[in-house]
């Protein structure tokens, strides 16, 4: 194990928090704690913009010159303003440390990065290429010569501080991924404890509830599973049919279980993979404890931490009194903007959420955004009663455009280099009540309790139940017409919407008066990430993006920003439930009372059991503990490691070489499938690497440069000569998955073509093409 790496990025992040939660202290002077759990967003965010434009010119350069702005920030906040409290950053530190630790701890046991099981080459073949780089925009690792057709922000802040550390990328890897994690719990503690605190409700229960919603929890597949297994033999099988089950995984016994099985619930038979058969359950679902247990370091884990600083930002705004139209408008269109910029870069499936969260806190927030124009304009449209709420909407609406205007021009050089073609789709399989109940039943309990609870204090609890009850028809007859999300969810949306502006509704509709519950309104911000994650989910009911793999990619990546926002909420809301929630009857207040705790405890044993399971699946790896990702080269690809590493150690900057370009997420040398490895592995860029390309650009293009990769190991020496100058090559790799595609490599009978590196399975030719 390696300590003393461990040692220096846990001080960095510690450094980071620290400095960040300074300058936070300016963005979050309401929060509780002046919103230090926010330290390493911010920071990374100062970090990032500079070294991204700055990079333009020399990557050397932005990174240090990132650092020395940082620092500048933060003596300034510091001297002008005042340090984080000491209390408040300890117990911060301690969460980010805890988590940290305990992400550090799986990923020793299980630190491979291989193709299979997810992207990891992918990942860390862009880490390794953008710490290689010189300057931006970054060429394309397995497209030579191009740009990245990719969004690799997130990998831009590994890079960062591999750079900063001076870590080998194998290492940095794994530590940057814990950071991440422990980032994404942090700043969701943080969070959760601020909103939590603003209604008056204790903030470290909230908190920690949040913590292990964000950090461990799983979704409900996994206990639903296990009490199928604990039912007596027959009737098991005849549950787990009922429920559309196939009695396997835990159902069929602990023996059997699958930390997979967790993040493939959803199935759908629109999607064309070809030759290849995955399990039936297409959709991905995935959560956060299995995307860091499967170990890619992806865009949509990656980005989390930002949706949370600009969800930050956006309480930050719902704090802020009219009074102070300055703040609220820096807020807005100074930091949100530049926030939803970097998330552009870093997971832009995640951007167009920038512009919703904005637009429902301006919309629902206490603040007037009439208030937000010009003195003598707002006042002419302040309407009375549903003109009022119109008005307001169209603000949220006009507020949400500039956010995204905004960021599109932070994010500028981005949309400038090349993009995917795909097209938008509506009307996908929709997915079945169950399916939705066992995906988001851990949030969907909760919400739905806390809105009857909020109704029964507004209208009675006779009313409430008689509420209830048709909510739940709803729910029933919308399963039964294929439109299960709708009838789930709209009553949540409705109800969310209507407590959240009661203030104002109170006005025109006597049924929903305003409740005093710690401010002016039955609920708080918590309602803005309730509509957020909802309004989510019913999107990729009806609307994905076009792709062979049917809406696989816009669930799973929408499903994260889903968990997040409700993982928020769901702390301070359970937080209301235990604490708040006390009928006046003293009878009903002990049912009451009884009852939610049992609830929650039933909540959050439920949802440990997938994580006892796999945690305990994972201790059991028997190789000592390390950080090093390529340490199963050796094993796993004798006849390759070593050439691998030679690239890697002994070519400096970028040259590009030439492999054999695979087709699958596999690295079976013996069918010619190498996986693009010496390119992944090295960030040194390659003719032609893996197929993901051809999404990213398309197939004739693709297509034409694997033509080449041909002619280069097998053609004419004329035709050879030329696409070596052409695409500019200085290395020939020939290994094993090189002779089983070419049956008679010729390259290296070419003047100019001369042995390089010669182990027992590869062969690695220098190109001079001066000596063509």
């Amino acid at each position: 194990m390696e300590y003393g790496l461990l040692a220096t990025w846990l001080a960095l992040y510690l450094l980071l928090l620290y400095a960040g939660g300074t300058v936070a202290g300016l963005l979050f002077p309401r929060f509780a704690g002046r919103g230090v759990a926010f330290g390493i967003p911010v920071a990374v965010s100062i970090l990032w913009l500079v070294t991204y434009f700055v990079g333009r010119v020399s990557l050397a350069l932005g990174v240090w010159l990132g650092v020395a702005v940082l620092a500048a920030s933060t003596l300034a906040v510091w001297r002008f303003d005042r340090a984080p409290d000491l209390g408040t950053y300890a117990e911060t530190a301690g969460v980010f440390t805890a988590a940290f630790l305990f992400l550090v701890g799986i990923r020793a046991l299980d630190p491979a990065i291989v193709p299979v099981g997810g992207e990891k080459f992918l990942d860390f073949g862009l880490l390794q290429s953008l710490v290689r780089a010189d300057s931006l925009p970054l060429e394309d690792m397995w497209f030579a010569g191009e740009p990245v057709a990719y969004y690799y922000g997130g990998h831009l802040i590994a890079a960062i501080l591999t750079r900063i550390t001076g870590t080998a990328g194998q290492f940095a890897y794994n530590l940057a991924l814990a950071g991440f994690y422990a980032t994404l719990v942090t700043a969701a503690y943080g969070l959760a404890g601020a909103v939590a605190s603003d209604r008056g409700l204790p903030r470290r229960l909230a908190a920690g509830l949040t913590a292990f919603c964000i950090g461990f929890a799983s979704n409900l597949s996994t206990p639903a599973k296990f009490v199928v297994w604990l039912l007596p033999g027959d009737l098991s099988q005849t549950v787990a049919e009922r429920a559309g089950y196939e009695l396997d995984g835990l159902a069929a016994g602990p023996d059997a279980f699958s930390y997979w099985d967790a993040s493939r619930v959803i199935e759908d038979s629109a999607a064309d993979f070809g030759t290849y058969e995955p399990s039936a359950a297409l959709v991905i679902d995935e959560f956060p404890l299995f995307a860091w247990l499967n170990g890619d370091m992806h865009a949509h884990m990656m980005s989390t931490g930002f949706l949370l600083l600009a969800a930050a930002l956006c309480f930050s705004y719902y704090q802020t009194p009219a009074a102070e139209r300055r703040r609220r408008l820096a807020l807005l269109f100074g930091a949100l903007p530049a926030v939803a910029g970097i998330m552009a870069v870093t997971n832009t499936w995640s951007f167009p959420s920038m512009g919703g969260l904005a637009l429902l806190t301006v919309t629902v927030a206490p603040a007037d955004p009439t208030t937000l124009l010009p003195k003598h304009v707002g006042q002419r449209l302040r309407l009375n009663g549903p003109g009022q709420e119109a008005v307001r909407v169209g603000m949220g609406l006009a507020v949400a455009g500039g956010v995204i205007a905004l960021g599109l021009l932070w994010s500028l050089p981005f949309w400038l280099g090349p993009a995917s073609g795909r097209e938008i789709a509506v009307l996908p399989d929709r997915t079945s009540l169950l399916e939705l109940l066992a995906v988001h039943g851990l949030f969907v309990a909760p919400f739905w309790l806390y809105l009857y609870a909020q109704t029964g204090r507004a209208v009675g609890r006779s009313t409430a139940r008689i509420v209830g009850l048709v909510t739940v028809g709803t729910a029933a007859l919308a399963a039964t017409l294929d439109i299960a999300a709708v009838g789930l969810l709209v009553p949540l949306l409705l109800g969310a919407w209507l407590f959240a502006r009661s203030p104002t509704l109170d006005r025109t509709v006597d049924a929903v008066p305003a409740l005093a519950d710690g401010g002016d309104r039955p609920v708080g911000f918590e309602a803005v990430l309730i509509l957020a994650g909802a309004g989510l989910v019913l999107l990729v009911e009806f609307v994905f993006v076009r792709e062979n793999i049917g809406r696989m990619n816009t669930v799973f990546k929408t499903y994260m920003q889903v968990w997040v926002l409700w993982g928020v909420a769901v702390g301070p809301v359970l937080a209301w439930l235990l604490t708040r929630w006390r009928p006046a009857d003293d009878r009903a207040r002990t049912w009451v009372t009884t009852g939610v705790r049992a609830f929650v405890a039933l909540l959050v044993c439920s949802a440990s059991i997938y994580g006892v399971f796999a945690l305990s699946n994972h201790v059991d790896a028997g190789d000592d503990p390390t950080l090093d990702g390529l340490a199963y080269l050796d094993e796993d690809h004798p006849e390759e490691a070593e050439a691998i590493r030679w690239l890697d150690e002994n070519t400096a900057g970028r040259p590009t070489i030439v492999t054999a370009a695979p087709a699958g997420y596999q690295w079976d040398t013996d069918d010619g499938e190498g996986a693009s490895a010496p390119s992944s592995l090295t960030g040194l860029p390659t003719v032609a690497g893996w197929t993901h390309e051809a999404q990213y650009r398309n197939d004739t293009v693709y297509d034409s440069r694997v033509n080449d990769v041909a002619t280069i190991y097998t053609g004419e020496p004329d035709d050879q000569r030329r696409l070596l100058e052409a695409y500019d090559v200085r290395y020939v790799y020939v290994g094993p998955a090189e002779r089983a595609r070419y049956d008679d490599v010729t390259v290296d009978q070419l003047q100019g073509v001369t042995v390089a590196k010669q182990t027992d399975g590869v062969t690695v030719y220098r190109v001079r093409p001066a000596q063509f």
